[in-house]
């Protein structure tokens, strides 16, 4: 009998699951399997505008838009836990499908203009795909995803990137 457990113990290796887990990961992401691009709009003012696209293996484009401190394309290597940070911040505001949250939209009453917005698309190698559009004007009584959605691109070393001099 405990040639047969210990002959299972490499098959259910792959079973286990951590108790009491202490991470701020809030859901496990699988990142295998999709990419996550995060693209900025203009605004009323000198707000950024690029467009970030990390791969699940840590490779990624920068294209600084606007008010960047690099205009045009840039690759850049994040570690795999920086990707399933960025993954993970984003991951409660993730949409089955689509979701808008835009000015005329339910949830986004009476916003002021000239707002930005971010645009974040999910692409599975599946072929299926998740898309939000947050407008940063929407005033909502939780500003959780606001402030989570703008301090995503922390987790990637891209500040290089963004910040003016």
């Amino acid at each position: 009998m405990k040639i047969i457990a210990l002959g299972l113990l490499p098959i259910l290796g792959g079973c286990v699951m951590a108790v009491g887990n202490t991470t701020t990961e809030t859901a496990p992401v699988a990142i295998e399997r999709e990419t996550i691009s995060y693209e900025t709009s203009p605004c009323f003012g000198t707000c950024p505008v690029y467009r970030v696209t990390i791969q699940p293996d840590g490779t990624g484009v920068f294209e600084g838009r606007r008010f960047t401190k690099v205009v045009g394309t840039r690759d850049f290597k994040a570690t795999p836990a920086q990707y399933r940070a960025f993954a993970a911040k984003l991951q409660p505001y993730r949409p089955q499908g689509e979701r808008l949250v835009q000015p005329g939209q339910p949830g986004c009453d009476n916003a002021p203009t000239d707002m930005p917005s971010v645009d974040v698309r999910w692409n599975e190698l599946s072929g299926a795909a998740q898309h939000l559009s947050f407008y940063y004007g929407c005033r909502m009584r939780d500003q959780r995803m606001n402030e989570a959605l703008r301090a995503a691109p922390n987790e990637l070393p891209i500040r290089q990137f963004i910040e003016t001099p």
